[in-house]
Order: C-alpha cells, then sequence, then structure tokens
C-alpha cells in the first residue's frame, strides 16, 4: 500500500465501513507513514470540533418573526362531512397497538452503549492478537512503557508490572475505541494476553465488573481517580478478576 491508496480509505475507516482485512493493512500503514497519520489525526479532531455546540447558532428572534410574517396564510378550511368515530377509533387504536409492538421489538434487539462498547473492546482484542497488531512498544519495564506514550495521548495512563503477582507487563499500543485515542496495557498469564484499555472516564469511579462475553472473550471493567479502564481475554473470568483487583489496588494514576 502507499500513499495514494491509503488516503482515499481514511475517511471510510473513521466511519466503520471498511472490512477488517482492510482495516489492518491500512492501520499498519498508518503506523508506518507519518504523512498518512497526520492525515487521520486530523480528521479525529475535525469530527471533534463538528460534534461540539458551539458550532449551532438559535436565530434570532426577531428574524424568526420576519420570516413567520412572510410566510402565506394557513388556508382557510373547509368543513368535512362527519367521521364514523366508531370506525376511526378502532382504526387508531389498532396502528397504535401495531406502532407499539415495533417499539418493543426495537427496544429490546437494540443494543445498549455499554454493549456496543464491549462488542468494539473485543473486535480490538482480536486485532491486537494478528501478527504485528499487539504492541507498539515491547517491554517489561514500566518506566519505559508508560513514557512511551507522552505526546501520543492527551492523557498520562498508569502502567503497573504485575509480574509478582503472575501477570507480567509485555508492552503497550495505541488504540482507538469510543471515539477517541485510548491506551493499550498488554499483559500475559501463561500463554494467555490479557489486552487493559485506558482512557479519561466521563463518570464517577465504579467497582469492577463482570459484562456478558463478546466474541466468546471475558470483559472486566471499572472507573478508577478518573479513568475507565477495559480488560479482555481469553482467560477464564475467576484469574481475569484477579488481575483487575491487583491492578486497581497496586496501581499509582497519574491523570
Amino acid at each position: 500500500m502507499n500513499c495514494q491508496q491509503a488516503k482515499p480509505l481514511i475517511d471510510p475507516y473513521a466511519d466503520g465501513e471498511l472490512e477488517a482485512a482492510a482495516i489492518l493493512e491500512l492501520e499498519k500503514y498508518i503506523h508506518d507513514c507519518s504523512t498518512c497519520a497526520l492525515a487521520w489525526r486530523n480528521l479525529q479532531t475535525l469530527k471533534k470540533t463538528l460534534k461540539q455546540e458551539a458550532l449551532y447558532f438559535t436565530a434570532p428572534a426577531e428574524l424568526r418573526q420576519r420570516i413567520k410574517s412572510e410566510l402565506p396564510s394557513p388556508r382557510r378550511v373547509i368543513p368535512r362531512p362527519a367521521w364514523n368515530w366508531s370506525w376511526l377509533t378502532t382504526a387508531m387504536s389498532g396502528a397504535f397497538a401495531v406502532c407499539l409492538a415495533l417499539l418493543l421489538v426495537v427496544t429490546q434487539t437494540r443494543p445498549s452503549s455499554e454493549k456496543q462498547l464491549a462488542q468494539e473492546i473485543a473486535s480490538s482484542h482480536v486485532r491486537s492478537l494478528m501478527a504485528g497488531h499487539l504492541m507498539d512498544v515491547v517491554s517489561t519495564d514500566k518506566h519505559t512503557v508508560k513514557p512511551w506514550f507522552n505526546g501520543k495521548l492527551d492523557f498520562s495512563p498508569p502502567v503497573e508490572d504485575l509480574a509478582p503477582e503472575g501477570f507480567p507487563l509485555t508492552g503497550g499500543r495505541l488504540d482507538y475505541l469510543d471515539g477517541r485515542s485510548v491506551a493499550a496495557l498488554v499483559f500475559q498469564r501463561h500463554k494467555h494476553i490479557i489486552n487493559l484499555f485506558v482512557w479519561p472516564a466521563k463518570e464517577a469511579d465504579s467497582k469492577a465488573a463482570s459484562v456478558r462475553p463478546s466474541q466468546g472473550y471475558h470483559l472486566i471493567h471499572w472507573s478508577q481517580a478518573g479513568m475507565a479502564f477495559w480488560a479482555v481475554s481469553d482467560l477464564n473470568e475467576k484469574e481475569l478478576m484477579e488481575f483487575v483487583q491487583d491492578f486497581a489496588t497496586g496501581k499509582t494514576v497519574t491523570p
């Protein structure tokens, strides 16, 4: 892949419209190409800016009144024959029942925001397990991994080495989740890989809680000291919770 091939793919990549194979190839190229990486960051900044409320303006009252005054007057209502209200009431009741049933079906089948995020995290975990995608910085030293994120994120993720507890740190990388860049810390338990995603939290502190497995992977999330944490692995849920508890009680968070 070259820049000419990569640049047309950045927009659909940002909108989640690329297939998995194209995503992997483009992500690798963006990682290696500073020009395309800059284009990707500029697009992220643009999308974030367009969502700001400051870009939306309310029309002044005088303008609204002037527009209303220039609109044509409403047509005179011509009386119509009386309806058969009994028939109309029955029809409206039936239509209401159908709409209510459809609403219930849509509500029940639409995934919650937490479920969507869990699916996104599981997919990122799967992509990371592919050759060459697991780590941008390879090190068991937290004093090497933590400084690596400086200048690459707008926050400083907490980093701990839990080797004494049986969960050694192996490295880290940049990832993209929930509409923003996040830190991904990589740990290992025997032959099992644990991805711990970290980014600034919007919610208050919360205890670690398991989420329904997605794509066969266990997920646990919590918030602490201004950071949101999501741990994901094919490790059994009991050991994954042990990892989470060790990390949550043994770290010092630096926002």
